[in-house]
């Protein structure tokens, strides 16, 4: 009987043995082995690469058949493991079902919200009626406002959080005993990643179902779960009890995992302007009709000012929504604005294409996901040497610029042949970098570099930001929800809510003493403990 149930104990639902994960000679996951109770949330951490998301693919059979997978999963009395696909689709979403990180690339673009829900129910044989009735009880539970609204919305039309509540409702459709979380907070602003977390706890406590939570982040998971297992490139470190882990870490792997100090921003002396924004505002025209006329304009910014010394960096925060990324492309001429955005001297808004062309090596723009921003068909030479192909120079000069950029975000000069799907998160970000800092610009604008990067990569990325600021002179606009990261690279930080300028302060003075109720609840929710 591999199904155990005894007075002290719930009911344990899946008993994970020996699971062991092969391609050719590499082994992915090796010895791994768990047991998970009912109504209880076991969490697998560890940072990119570390085995924890193919540990839990190999359960539902989502894994290639390239893959040598060895041990047993028993759900009850059946090996997951042995199960031919026709069984295992009756397991998935009945029994087992899962959430994945980014919502937007797993729910389907072309399917609206009350199909995306329904569908597993149509399956099931439920009438529309039924099903429809059912959408919106599951809208509810997630906390989605005016679920009959939402119904005929497709995925592009909800904001980031709505997205991840659809992906929950989705997943909760069939009543599963099992709920996998594939990080399902990364790319969301703190306040949302509580809220999301608090939800799936709620529905989890109102269902009696037991959870698997993967994540990067082990301050997250101290909140919300109750077994930990922490692995390191497919082994794992150690498992126990969250108290465990937490008051007594017995690596010191697990210990650096732990680790949340960032250092400190560094000090900067009076400089002189690089970047001055005047009354600088963002809104979109709404159109209507069948003459596309303009009938109302959404705000996406209203005016603001601010000061961005030379060698200086400012850190923009808020939650989604709150204007940050639509201020950084305004700047970088990527939208429209109005106001004046004056860089060394000359008012950007004012410029025309023609004029704007010699400036732009000036200022370079680094996005938050490397792996959209890079192009896959291009090696990690052509795309730094990319942007100098204007630049008029020889073939030795540009080489030894590449180099020279691939040397300051310390990647061997060997990765110049290696195309972006040879190389992980932290890899792929350096390289984004690299391609900015090959222009020698005098202003980086970064929009949230790290958000979607493990907690030691996040630091190698901040400490390696805040050397080339040391050396180079280079201003920085950092756009995070992460105040922790914010604190340690910028000297000052405006904070942004709907659009509105909250406070923009010095950073030491708006941790020790935040002007809103606003700022307190991102800090407080930035230290999660």
């Amino acid at each position: 009987m591999h199904s155990i149930q005894d007075a002290n104990n719930p009911q344990t639902l899946l008993k994970v043995e020996h699971l062991k994960i092969q391609h050719q000679q590499q082994v992915l996951v090796d010895d791994l082995n768990f047991q998970l109770h009912a109504g209880e949330t076991l969490a697998i951490v560890g940072e990119s690469g570390s085995g924890k998301s193919i540990s839990s693919l190999a359960l539902l059979g989502l894994l290639p058949s390239t893959l040598n997978i060895q041990g047993q999963a028993w759900l009850g009395q059946q090996d997951l493991l042995s199960l031919l696909p026709e069984a295992l689709r009756q397991i998935r979403g009945q029994k087992i079902a899962m959430i994945f990180q980014e919502p937007m690339t797993a729910l389907n673009p072309l399917h609206r919200v009350e199909k995306i829900i329904a569908e597993s129910l149509w399956l099931q044989g439920w009438s529309k009626q039924k099903a429809r009735a059912r959408v919106i009880e599951l809208l509810k539970d997630v906390g989605i406002p005016d679920p009959e609204d939402k119904l005929r919305r497709y995925p592009h039309e909800l904001s980031g959080g709505q997205r991840q509540r659809v992906m929950i409702a989705m997943a909760l459709a069939l009543d599963p005993d099992i709920l996998i979380a594939d990080e399902p907070t990364t790319a969301l602003d703190v306040t949302l990643q509580a809220q999301i977390l608090n939800l799936l706890k709620f529905l989890q406590q109102s269902r009696n179902m037991a959870m698997i939570l993967i994540s990067h982040d082990l301050n997250l998971i101290r909140r919300y779960a109750d077994q930990v297992i922490v692995m390191n490139k497919g082994v794992v470190e150690e498992q126990g009890s969250v108290a465990d882990i937490f008051t007594a870490p017995k690596q010191s792997y697990t210990q650096d995992l732990l680790n949340h100090d960032f250092g400190q921003a560094i000090q900067i002396a009076e400089a002189p302007n690089l970047l001055a924004l005047h009354r600088v505002a963002v809104k979109f025209p709404i159109k209507q009709g069948l003459l596309n006329r303009v009938k109302d304009y959404f705000v996406a910014v209203e005016p603001l000012d601010l000061q961005l010394m030379q060698g200086e960096s400012i850190g923009i925060v808020g939650e989604s929504g709150s204007g940050k990324s639509s201020l950084a492309l305004a700047i970088s001429r990527l939208i429209k604005s109005e106001g004046e955005i004056v860089l060394l001297g000359t008012d950007l808004n004012q410029c025309n294409e023609t004029q704007l062309r010699p400036l732009r090596a000036e200022f370079q723009m680094v996005f938050q996901d490397p792996f959209s921003s890079l192009n896959p068909r291009l090696n990690v030479e052509q795309t730094i040497g990319e942007g100098l192909g204007l630049k008029k120079l020889s073939a030795v000069e540009i080489s030894q610029r590449i180099d020279e950029a691939l040397e300051k975000v310390e990647l061997p000069i060997s990765f110049r042949m290696r195309y972006p799907h040879e190389l992980s998160g932290g890899q792929r970000q350096r390289v984004a970098l690299a391609r900015a800092l090959v222009l020698r610009p005098k202003l980086l604008i970064l929009d949230e570099p790290t958000s979607a990067l493990d907690r030691t990569t996040q630091r190698a990325i901040v400490k390696l930001l805040r050397r080339l600021q040391q050396e180079h002179q280079i201003s920085y606009l950092f756009i995070s929800h992460d105040l922790q990261v914010v604190k340690a690279l910028c000297q000052k930080v405006l904070v942004l809510r709907r659009a509105q300028v909250m406070e923009f302060q010095r950073t030491e003075q708006l941790f020790l003493n935040p002007q809103t109720e606003y700022t307190r609840q991102l800090i407080e929710a930035s230290q999660y403990a």
